[in-house]
């Protein structure tokens, strides 16, 4: 019976038997299959032996029939250090309470930073963070995404180019680029209008500089449509002001132009729409790994078709990283349904589809003025089409003019 280093998370007892020759006994409980280890003579008549808790009623058991006396000169492991805690119920509390005070203050944000972007910008971030629940002492289990906030930051403030989010422990570090205008020409300078595209004039209106075309005049790209030069005679005068004639002045007008595009679309003519209907089900996890344990919502909801939408924060013990992380998982009920349109629908829905296409091209000052359909082709379920659209747009650039010794 060697000494052995047993897990203390085992429960095991040290016993003291008294009596003739108590090894003979300790050896009896050893041939009965009870383990013992640490062996100690006492004296010719006492020993002591440790074994585990578990086989305690065993030798309890071996002890009736014999001569020898048994009582117990220490306990240790995990249950027992358990037991003692438990009758020491101010300092569990004490315990339990800390944890939670911790945990509780190691998954709230406590601030936000905000870097390269100047004061009034970070001012306009901060006012769209705190519209988007983001702002100190809100659970980090409740923020969106990095990439969502990102691309409401970009959405809502135009005068940011890019945003990188990141989340260090309680804190948000935000870095911004805010977006350079970088203006061809300086103000001021001297400059024409010229076209940047064939088109017919349809409307225009000039401040400064003097008028080179007219309305209804057609132009091709490059034709100057309003010169900076004053000092020639062909041409009116426009500018609102007096000008000195012999010194080119930077133009200024509105000019906007007929212009003709033609674009190909293809519609089909069965096709499926999903509807969310409103029924959600939110369910919540501890992930550790690859596992997932459901503490909240855990009957899966008997929808016919649905989408996910996940989203994972992890969790945080003062400054470490926890191996486990909070799962929300919302899942929408959707209803699907199959449509079919008739030859004519289709063709009126690829017109506006052809017309949304073209204005996001163009930017939203452009008007579409007409279409036509050049060539309409049914094959496979589909509806080609080729469409003719007359726009009307600002097709104005400004050019410098280079000025002689």
């Amino acid at each position: 019976m060697k000494k052995q280093n047993p897990p203390s998370i085992r429960a095991y007892v040290t016993v003291r038997v008294k009596g003739v020759k108590p090894e003979l006994f300790l050896q009896k409980c050893a041939s009965k299959g009870i383990p013992i280890w640490d062996v100690k003579k006492i004296d010719a008549a006492c020993c002591e032996a440790t074994i585990m808790f578990k086989d305690l009623r065993a030798l309890r058991k071996l002890r009736r029939n014999s001569l020898y006396k048994v009582s117990f000169a220490g306990q240790k492991g995990f249950p027992f250090f358990l037991s003692r805690l438990s009758r020491k119920k101010f300092l569990l509390a004490g315990i339990v309470t800390g944890f939670l005070f911790f945990f509780i203050l190691s998954n709230l944000l406590w601030s936000v930073h905000i870097t390269g972007v100047p004061k009034e910008i970070e001012e306009k971030i901060e006012t769209e963070l705190e519209a988007f629940g983001v702002y100190p002492g809100v659970w980090l289990f409740s923020l969106a995404t990095p990439k969502d906030i990102q691309r409401q930051l970009l959405n809502e403030v135009p005068e940011l180019l890019w945003t990188g989010v990141q989340l260090q422990g309680t804190s948000l570090h935000l870095e911004a680029v805010e977006k350079t205008i970088v203006e061809e020409i300086p103000p001021g300078e001297p400059r024409d209008l010229v076209a940047t595209k064939k088109g017919v004039i349809t409307n225009m209106y000039v401040s400064r500089g003097r008028a080179e075309v007219s309305v209804n005049d057609y132009v091709v790209p490059g034709k100057i449509l309003v010169s900076g030069n004053l000092n020639t005679e062909e041409g009116e005068h426009n500018t609102e002001t007096e000008e000195d004639p012999d010194k080119p002045i930077a133009a200024e007008a509105e000019v906007l132009a007929n212009t003709w595009y033609e674009v190909h679309v293809t519609v089909p003519l069965q096709y499926q729409t999903e509807e969310i209907t409103g029924n959600q089900k939110t369910k919540h996890y501890l992930r550790f790994g690859d596992v997932q344990l459901p503490f909240w919502g855990f009957k899966n909801p008997d929808y016919s078709h649905s989408q996910e939408e996940r989203k994972e924060q992890p969790i945080h013990f003062l400054k470490w990283q926890l191996p486990f992380s909070y799962v929300s998982s919302e899942i929408s009920e959707t209803e699907k349904t199959d449509e079919e349109r008739s030859n004519e629908e289709a063709i009126k829905a690829g017109v506006e589809q052809a017309k949304i296409q073209l204005l996001n091209e163009l930017g939203p000052e452009a008007t579409v003025l007409s279409e036509k359909i050049l060539h309409e082709h049914i094959e496979h379920g589909k509806v080609e089409l080729v469409l003719y659209l007359s726009v009307e747009e600002n097709i104005v650039k400004e050019e410098l003019i280079i000025q002689g010794d």
